[in-house]
């Protein structure tokens, strides 16, 4: 049943008020720290140079922010924008450290910066939860400077028919171990599904160009476990 955008928030909210404290070793848990590596993908094809202004939505505890900011000698500035008060604590605490990075408390659908503000806009494992997709990319379009870099880090569809039949077999242990870890196997019952309904990869290139960017691509990683969505504002 599609949830409307309200039960959505409250919802995502309520799984990440869960697991935000266990966050970042369940996530080197069920992908056996690859996701490190799709991350540092990422920051391959954004490849951003030290005078770029770069926004980080759905920042979570900020661990891409992270690689980002020590790509540069963490010259360039950071805003981090995550939407649950739980991971905006812990994200804000980890970096606490790196004064070129700052912290929102706002959803990706209503961003407090100004038009053209930004060079490169990402958003790592985010852009599943938010509750309204296209506001949001109508938001991360609307932040780009003219020439701006949106890039989307997110799981997808393995393309490999052997391999996904292993990776959903494996899909469903995932909850066993959030209740292993976390004491609950609700949030990650939650993840699963919300992969699984999630865009595909050429669904969310369509979607992307829809709402304005041009020259989309993805990479997919890992045979589509995960892919890469990029676009430009021109």
């Amino acid at each position: 049943m599609k949830l409307h955008n309200q039960d959505k928030t409250k919802l995502v909210n309520s799984v990440f008020n869960q697991v935000h404290k266990n966050y970042d070793l369940m996530n080197d848990l069920m992908s056996f720290g690859i996701h490190r590596i799709w991350k540092k993908n990422l920051l391959a094809w954004m490849n951003p140079q030290k005078n770029d202004n770069i926004i980080d939505v759905a920042s979570g505890t900020g661990d891409l922010a992270k690689i980002i900011s020590e790509k540069n000698n963490n010259i360039n500035d950071i805003a981090c924008v995550e939407p649950n008060p739980g991971m905006y604590q812990t994200g804000k605490k980890k970096l606490e450290n790196f004064k070129n990075i700052k912290w929102y408390l706002n959803a990706a659908e209503k961003l407090p910066f100004k038009n053209n503000t930004f060079d490169i806009y990402t958003i790592s494992y985010g852009i599943r939860n938010v509750s309204d997709i296209k506001r949001s990319l109508s938001e991360a379009y609307r932040v780009l400077k003219p020439g701006g870099h949106f890039l989307c880090l997110e799981f997808s569809k393995v393309e490999n028919e052997i391999l996904n039949v292993f990776y959903q077999k494996y899909s469903k242990l995932i909850p066993i171990l959030g209740k292993l870890i976390v004491g609950n196997e609700a949030p990650y019952e939650y993840l699963i599904n919300s992969i699984s309904k999630f865009y595909n990869q050429d669904e969310l290139v369509d979607l992307l160009k829809s709402s304005n960017f041009s020259n989309v691509e993805f990479r997919n990683l890992s045979n589509g476990i995960s892919a890469i969505h990029s676009g430009w504002k021109i």
